[in-house]
């Protein structure tokens, strides 16, 4: 009977941390969902335009986001801070650090910017033919211009994390989209391309008109998010429109001036935790660069896979960014026993999921993969790499919400590690080998991008596992210690 009383017990909590956790996360899927549509709308659209192209926003976008997501996770750092600022009731204190994210967002956007504007290092690298790499040039000069704003736009994200307000970062993503899918279209396309003698005529751009709707619409969602700051009476408890330390007048009155301290603590957490989500894109970027060598066939079979997983991987994203942010607050709360239990409950909730999304894709991959083209080449390019998405995907769910969780507690480091040993390491290292390295002693069906698949899939499982542990061992050294103390 006491056991049936504990395992009651634990149901009941389980089910009361999904309650919590759900609220949180949905807008948070919702959202990036959105986000990620940004690219799928580019794959499908230019999918449709030419194979040339196709290559082009491949390399291109594994350029962007290879730079883009290493910022972004440095500026992220904004969130376990003041979430934990905000669980200790420093409203104030939590406010401002949302003005040094901004300052941080802006003084990281002009190496990033650099990056974008002359990115020799990753057309070399990806050796793409001349047709090809003009456009990447042309395509990375419209996304420099969406830099600046995307990575402001990641301290108002990360700030309305922290304080259970994510609902109206979905909104914006959401309306964002609105205006990027028909603008992207457009651009991509032209209207009256072939004649420009007509009244109204915009040249095809192609993959190029890609980044150019991209930058427009960052800048658009980046002024709404400012009204929305100015506006909503929600963030006057945090002080961010006053206070001696304000400069400037408009549109920049009262965001407090660089503080060293404060832009120190976020370096120190934000420069790993950029790291290791850098590591972790840049597996897959990396893995685009690679197969672009094998031929246009195989990088158009990858983007289609990549974009189909990284569908799949907003609600693993979701339960990390809600669970994480529970967490926080709980820390700053000074509540460890809650925290620890949101946090190993989240981790749960998101492999269950993922495990049954694996499956679901897995059986119908080849039906997804015809939503994107029906072209038989890339189709059969493409649903072979799309089988090893259960085990792959459920990896990724372990590994994402424990990273999530131990950062959270302001832990970075370790997560830096594992994520170079596997993803780096085992991941792409054993990618090259099966697809380049060993010739004739590769197993046949494994060489080429299946082998960096294959690679991939066992790096993720090394990652989920090593973290998780991590994770493990750290919640029960507290829960000794908090035993001790008692």
């Amino acid at each position: 009977m006491r056991a049936d009383d504990t395992s009651l017990r634990h149901g009941r909590r389980w089910r009361d941390s999904v309650r919590r956790i759900a609220p949180l996360a949905w807008p948070v899927l919702v959202g990036q969902v959105a986000v990620l549509l940004f690219a799928t709308i580019d794959t499908i659209l230019v999918a449709r335009y030419s194979a040339v192209d196709l290559a082009a926003l491949a390399i291109g976008g594994a350029a962007y986001i290879t730079i883009f997501v290493g910022l972004m996770g440095v500026v992220l750092a904004v969130a376990p801070i003041a979430g934990q600022l905000f669980g200790a009731g420093k409203r104030h204190a939590c406010g401002r650090e949302l003005h040094q994210a901004m300052w941080l967002a802006l003084a990281l956007s002009v190496p990033g910017c650099a990056l974008l504007l002359f990115p020799e290092p990753f057309l070399i690298l990806s050796r793409a033919q001349p047709d090809v790499g003009a456009k990447v040039r042309l395509h990375l000069l419209g996304l420099a211009f969406a830099l600046p704003p995307a990575l402001l736009f990641t301290a108002f994200r990360g700030f309305n994390t922290a304080v259970s307000r994510p609902k109206v970062v979905m909104a914006l993503q959401v309306a964002a989209l609105l205006v990027k899918a028909p603008l992207t279209a457009l651009l991509v396309f032209g209207w009256n391309p072939n004649d420009p003698d007509a009244a109204w005529h915009i040249a095809a751009l192609g993959a190029p008109g890609c980044g150019f709707a991209t930058a427009i619409v960052m800048a658009l969602q980046m002024l709404a998010a400012w009204v929305v700051l100015k506006r909503d009476p929600f963030y006057t408890q945090f002080g961010l429109h006053r206070g001696a330390d304000g400069i400037g007048s408009g549109i920049a009155a009262g965001i407090g001036r660089p503080d060293r301290a404060s832009l120190a603590e976020l370096l120190k957490l934000g420069v790993p935790m950029g790291l290791s989500i850098a590591i972790e894109v840049t597996g897959f970027t990396f893995m685009a660069f690679f197969i672009s060598r094998i031929g246009a066939t195989p990088v158009a079979g990858h983007q289609i896979a990549v974009n189909t997983v990284s569908l799949m991987f907003m609600v693993p994203l979701a339960i990390a960014n809600a669970s994480s942010t529970l967490v926080a607050q709980r820390v700053g709360a000074n509540d460890w026993a809650d925290a620890r239990r949101v946090g190993w409950h989240g981790l749960e909730a998101g492999v269950l999921i993922a495990a049954a999304m694996g499956g679901a894709v897995y059986f119908l991959r080849e039906q997804i993969v015809r939503l994107y083209t029906h072209d038989p080449v890339i189709v059969g390019a493409a649903v072979p790499l799309l089988a090893w998405v259960a085990v792959f995907h459920i990896a990724d769910a372990a590994q994402t919400v424990a990273a999530f969780v131990l950062r959270a507690y302001r832990h970075a480091t370790a997560p830096l590690v594992i994520y170079a040993l596997a993803i780096w390491g085992v991941g792409l290292g054993g990618g090259y080998l099966l697809a380049f390295g060993l010739g004739d002693a590769s197993p046949e069906p494994l060489r080429g991008a299946l082998g960096f698949w294959s690679a991939a899939t066992l790096g993720l499982a090394f990652a989920g596992t090593g973290m998780s542990l991590f994770l493990l061992a750290m919640l029960r050294r507290q829960q000794r210690e908090a035993g001790a103390a008692a």
